[in-house]
């Protein structure tokens, strides 16, 4: 199997090769690309330390803690997050120079040279120029076809952009060796286009840690955009802690001013009660009886503080807030329903702002989300008003309570109850001032924590080697491809292939014995075997010789009809050329040609041969017997003249007579027939043959004329069919690794 695959050995380098190119090609001028990656920490709540004993520190954490690791994922892959990115960068437009087949991205340290911008038009985005630094103190702008040159810190102005080129130390400058092309990026579609070369994902299922891994052509840029992308993410949550803190702070200050009013007036109220009725003291006359309603006054303080703090926070959400004010959820205490929706109000109140930075106030998405925050509007006041209800019905049940504690008090004076209903109000104010004072240091608390969400584990760093495109993966695809193409190549033509090729496609297909083999002969002289001198051929016809006299050895086997399936296959130049290898053999040999339909002058020198004896009684053999000039020694018997019936000459009793006539006389007569497979003629010589040899040729002969060999072996047509492949190449493997055999060989098929 391997030989039919060697003899085409030059496709296969030649594929090789070609493959080998390519893949050269490809790896010049793919532009490398580096993975960067950073681990990060997020602060979840679950792993955040137990602020369980101090609610004001408590409160900080809630501000600071992921509840959703997959929300901060999604964070970190959005478009918005990584346009400010690229915008605090200064990553309005890439830097390349060409170096080979490819171009190579220049970054920061690999420039002599700054583009400082003035303006930059929305629609610069994949306009290109060239800057060459090609003058002392100056510079050469190419764009749009057009070439111009400046001077440093000159005001350079195009239509897409106006900027000036400011001279950096050298750097790698000196390396650049060319122009370098300035393209101008679109920063959002870059930002997408950064997204999807960024994965983030979890470390493992049960960690918080953020594996960040970014592809970029430049290893520096990279690491500059992940890192800048961590820091942007902590800047982005603080800057929203601080906007809920802050807007919590001026809600209470607003409040502390009216509680601060309505306190002093309560403590007047009591100045002058006590100035009127010269009331200093209560006595110890109703310390029992107002031990008994304290508690209900407590509870009763309680509710009033509630009711009072949802009353302020339904006055705030009420009101029309299109400033992206934020709802101070912290003054809502254990309303855990409250809370969440608060929190979502929230939420969607800083999506909005945020949203706003890139967007202008017609965009679908602002409206749709306004509708959301409005309908979170009405649930906050809907639960507001179902809570306010609540308290006011606990709030009347414990003023029964007291009522009916009170009527044992009526034997206190009037001035003893109505100094307890101003100390009451008194009371019911200082403990909402006390309570707004303290949720007033909790928000300053976390204003001033500024806690980042986030904490880098691993720094960006950069691989050493690029990951794309793989040397060793593109070279071994390559070499696959090199010799897989040829291998079907090989296949799919010997699948497709209906001549014969090989040895073994004749023995596949018959059964009839292969007497042997001739090469190509690559001379013009049609006798390729003499007395001096060696060639291949020469020796592979010695070996069918060898073989002929085996198979005949013992036998009186001289007339041998030498024929094929059809014209062309080489028979006339085997059997001159087996007939002058008989004769250096010391045989006698005569060689007859019997093909009426083919003049073949190189026989003899006469004109009358095989037809003229045939139609011509008064002709003898002796008559048609002539010397051969190519072959000394050898004698030819031409075909004659062209009869106009060939295959009824070939009736004629003179055939019988004339072939016994030359089986007297010589050792061999060899008989160069017409081919059998396109007319009768050889058939009608049948009874006059000791052996046949059948004449197939490599790259000529089809697979389906050897049915005509299985033909006449089944049906008997000619005596002791032998075959002969001729004209074999070095595609033709086979016949080069016969030169060794002198054994005949068999077709026998097991």
């Amino acid at each position: 199997m391997a030989a039919k695959y060697f003899q085409y050995w030059y496709v296969f380098i030649l594929g090789i090769l070609l493959a080998l190119a390519i893949a050269w090609t490809y790896l010049q001028r793919t532009i490398p690309q580096y993975s960067i990656t950073s681990l990060v920490l997020i602060k979840d709540r679950k792993n955040a330390p137990d602020q369980s004993k101090n609610a004001i520190f408590s409160d900080v954490a809630a501000l600071n803690y992921s509840d959703n690791i997959d929300n901060d994922v999604a964070e970190l892959r959005s478009v918005s997050l990584m346009e400010r990115v690229l915008r605090e960068l200064s990553l309005e437009a890439s830097y390349r120079v060409r170096t080979g087949l490819r171009d190579r991205e220049l970054y920061r340290k690999e420039l002599s040279f700054e583009l400082v911008y003035t303006s930059i038009s929305p629609t610069a985005g994949g306009k290109m120029l060239a800057i060459s630094l090609d003058k002392p103190n100056g510079f050469t702008v190419e764009y749009g076809g057009g070439r111009r040159a400046y001077q440093f810190s000159e005001l350079v102005v195009l239509p897409c952009a106006s900027f000036r080129v400011v001279q950096l130390p050298k750097g790698n400058a000196d390396a650049i060796g060319g122009p370098v092309q300035v393209t101008f990026l679109n920063v959002q579609q870059t930002a997408g286009d950064y997204v999807q070369k960024l994965t983030v994902a979890p470390v493992s299922k049960q960690s918080s840690v953020l594996s960040l891994t970014l592809l970029d052509s430049a290893p520096e840029r990279g690491k500059d955009v992940l890192n800048k992308l961590v820091e942007v993410f902590n800047k982005e949550n603080v800057e929203d802690n601080n906007a809920m803190a802050s807007n919590t702070i001026e809600f209470i200050n607003k409040r502390l001013v009216n509680l601060e009013g309505e306190l002093s007036n309560v403590e007047k109220g009591v100045e002058n009660f006590k100035h009127k009725y010269a009331v200093s003291d209560v006595g110890s006359q109703v310390n029992q009886s107002l031990a008994e309603t304290s508690n209900y006054n407590k509870q009763i303080a309680d509710y009033d503080v509630q009711i009072e703090v949802l009353e302020s926070i339904k006055q705030f959400v009420s009101a029309k807030n299109e400033q992206g004010s934020l709802v101070p959820s912290a003054l809502v205490g254990q309303d855990i329903n409250l809370t969440k929706l608060i929190a979502k109000y929230n939420d969607l109140q800083l999506d909005i702002t945020r949203m706003l930075r890139t967007a202008n106030e017609s965009n679908p998405l602002v409206a749709n989300m306004r509708a959301l925050r409005n309908d979170l509007r009405l649930d906050i006041l809907q639960n507001i008003q179902s809570t306010r209800n609540s308290l006011l019905i606990s709030r009347k049940s414990v003023n029964q309570k007291a009522g009916q504690s009170g009527t044992r008090l009526q034997q206190v004076p009037t001035v003893e109850r109505g100094l307890l209903a101003i100390s009451r109000q008194q009371e019911i104010k200082r403990a909402l001032y006390l309570y707004l004072l303290q949720k007033k240091e909790e928000a300053g608390l976390s204003l001033a924590a500024t806690i980042s969400r986030s904490r880098v584990i691993d720094p960006a760093i950069s691989g050493e080697f690029p990951i794309s495109p793989n040397r060793k993966s593109v070279i071994l695809l390559a070499l696959l491809l090199g010799i897989g193409l040829p291998l079907s190549f090989v296949h799919i033509k010997e699948i497709m292939e209906d001549k014969v090729l090989l040895l073994r496609d004749v023995t596949a297909l018959t059964s009839v014995p292969v007497l042997g083999e001739l090469v190509h002969n690559a001379t013009n002289n049609p006798v390729v075997i003499g007395q001096t001198g060696y060639s291949q051929v020469a020796e592979m016809l010695r070996h069918i010789r060898a073989n002929l006299q085996l198979v005949t050895e013992g036998e009186d086997s001289k007339v041998l009809l030498i024929t094929s399936g059809s014209s062309g296959e080489g028979k006339t130049f085997f059997s001159l050329n087996l007939a002058a290898s008989l004769v250096l053999a010391g045989k006698k040999t005569v060689l007859v040609q019997m093909d009426f339909r083919k003049r073949h002058t190189a026989w003899g020198t006469g004109t009358t041969g095989v037809a003229d004896y045939l139609l011509n009684a008064a002709i003898s053999v002796d008559d048609i017997v002539t010397i051969s000039h190519s072959v000394p020694g050898l004698y030819v018997i031409d075909a004659g003249l062209t009869p106009l019936h060939p295959s009824e000459l070939m009736l004629s009793p003179r055939v019988g007579k004339m072939l016994s006539v030359l089986k007297q006389s010589f050792d061999y007569v060899l008989i160069d027939s017409a081919p059998v497979g396109q007319v009768a003629d050889a058939l009608s010589l049948a009874s006059y043959l000791d052996l046949t040899i059948y004449l197939v040729r490599y790259n000529f002969t089809r697979k389906a004329q050897l049915g005509i060999i299985n033909k006449l072996l089944i049906n008997g047509n000619l005596n002791r069919l032998m075959l002969v492949l001729n004209d074999a190449r070095k595609v033709n493997a086979h016949g080069y690794n016969y030169y060794g055999r002198n054994d005949l060989v068999s077709n026998k098929k097991s």
